[in-house]
C-alpha cells in the first residue's frame, strides 16, 4: 500500500499528475455526465486510513481534515500531526484555517510538494474559530479572503489549485457577491455549504442558494450539505446544476456511499481496519470510526459493548468473537459486503 511520509519531512517531494488537478478531476467527470464525488474535509477525522478508504469506494477528489495555518507553519509538532500521506493518497486536497496572507501562503507553500490543491475555509461555525477571526467569520470580511487567495496564487504560482469553502448569507446576494470576489481574485472553484452558520445540521440544506451562486459564476462550484446517498448526490446535482457533490457526515457513517451503497457494506469495515493498522490512526479516531460505519449492524448495547474498548487489540478481538472479520491475504478479504456473525 506504500510507506508513509509526514510533510514535516520537505526533502522528499511527491511529485503531482496533471490528471489529479481538480479542475481535470471536474472535466473528466462532465465527461462522464456526472458530479465529481467528493469527501469533504473533517477535524480529526478525514485523515490517511479513512481518505484511502473512500477512494477504493469511488471517490474522486479528498480533503485533509481542516489545519491552523499558523500552527502548521510555526510547528514541526503541527505538521507531523496533522498531515501524513503517501504516493497513493492522491488526489488530495490541504484545508486550511487562516486570516493572514503571508500566513496561508507559507502554508500552501509548504503543502503543495505533497498535495493537488490546497482550501481555504470560510464556513467552519464553531465559536472557538469565529472568535479567532478565521472559519465562518470570514464570510463577513470577502477582501480579506481575496487577498489571501491572490497572495498564494502570488506564492506558489498561478496553476496551483486554491478553493474557497464558504457559507451561505441569510441575504443570499452577498453570497452571490461573495462567490464573483472569490472567483475575481483568483479561485479555481469554490465549495458552497447550504446552511448559515447559525444553522443546524438537521434542518434542510438551502439547495436554491447553491443553484443561486452556480448560476452566477463561471468557476466549478460544488454542493456540500445533505449528501447521504449516491441516489440524492445525483440529485442535489441535477437541481442545482453543480459540477460536484461534497459529502462529510454521511460519507463518515458510510465511506461506501458514492460506490451505490446505501449502507456501509462489511468490505468497508475490513478494508479501513487494515488501512488504519497499515498507516496507523489513534485508537479515539480508530474507534469512533468504526462505531460510525457499524451503526445499523450494532445493536445498542452492542454498540456501547464495543465503544467501552481500551485499545486496538481490544476491539479487534471484540469483532472477531462476534463477526468474521477477514485480514489481507484471506480469501474474501475486501470485497465481501454481508455481514457474518459467528
Amino acid at each position: 500500500m506504500g510507506d508513509t511520509c509526514s510533510i514535516v519531512n520537505e526533502y522528499v517531494a511527491l511529485p503531482r499528475r496533471p490528471e489529479d488537478h481538480p479542475l481535470a478531476l471536474f472535466e473528466k467527470a462532465k465527461h462522464e455526465k456526472r458530479p465529481l464525488y467528493v469527501s469533504g474535509p473533517m477535524v480529526r477525522y478525514s485523515k490517511l486510513p479513512f481518505r484511502a478508504l473512500v477512494r477504493s469506494f469511488n471517490t474522486d477528489l479528498v480533503y485533509t481534515p481542516m489545519m491552523l495555518a499558523k500552527e502548521f507553519t510555526s510547528h514541526a509538532f503541527a505538521r507531523h500531526a496533522d498531515f501524513s500521506t503517501n504516493l497513493q493518497d492522491r488526489p488530495v486536497i490541504a484545508q486550511f484555517a487562516a486570516k493572514d496572507p503571508l500566513i496561508l501562503a507559507r502554508a500552501a507553500e509548504l503543502s503543495f510538494p505533497y498535495v493537488d490543491g490546497i482550501d481555504l475555509n470560510c464556513g467552519c461555525p464553531q465559536s472557538w474559530a469565529v472568535q479567532e477571526g478565521i472559519g465562518a467569520h470570514l464570510m463577513h470580511d470577502i477582501q480579506l479572503v481575496s487577498e489571501m487567495v491572490k497572495a498564494v496564487k502570488a506564492r506558489c504560482g498561478v496553476s496551483r489549485c486554491v478553493s474557497v469553502k464558504i457559507r451561505v448569507h441569510a441575504d443570499l446576494s452577498r453570497t452571490v457577491d461573495f462567490a464573483r470576489q472569490v472567483e475575481s481574485a483568483g479561485a479555481d472553484y469554490v465549495t458552497v455549504h447550504g446552511r448559515r452558520r447559525s444553522q443546524r445540521s438537521s434542518e434542510p440544506v438551502n439547495l436554491d442558494a447553491i443553484k443561486l451562486v452556480k448560476e452566477n459564476v463561471s468557476i466549478p462550484v460544488v454542493a456540500n450539505g445533505d449528501a447521504t446517498t449516491l441516489a440524492n448526490t445525483h440529485e442535489i446535482a441535477a437541481y442545482t446544476g453543480v459540477d460536484g457533490v461534497m459529502s462529510a457526515r454521511g460519507i463518515l457513517s458510510n465511506p461506501a456511499l458514492f460506490a451505490g451503497y446505501d449502507t456501509t457494506p462489511w468490505s468497508c469495515i475490513e478494508r479501513f481496519i487494515d488501512y488504519a493498522l497499515e498507516y496507523g490512526l489513534h485508537f479515539a479516531l480508530f474507534q469512533h470510526h468504526l462505531s460510525d460505519m457499524m451503526e445499523r449492524i450494532l445493536t445498542r448495547q452492542e454498540r456501547k459493548s464495543f465503544n467501552e474498548g481500551r485499545g486496538v487489540a481490544a476491539c479487534l478481538d471484540w469483532l472477531d468473537e462476534r463477526f468474521v472479520l477477514r485480514r489481507r491475504g484471506e480469501e474474501g478479504f475486501g470485497v465481501v459486503d454481508e455481514v457474518v456473525r459467528r
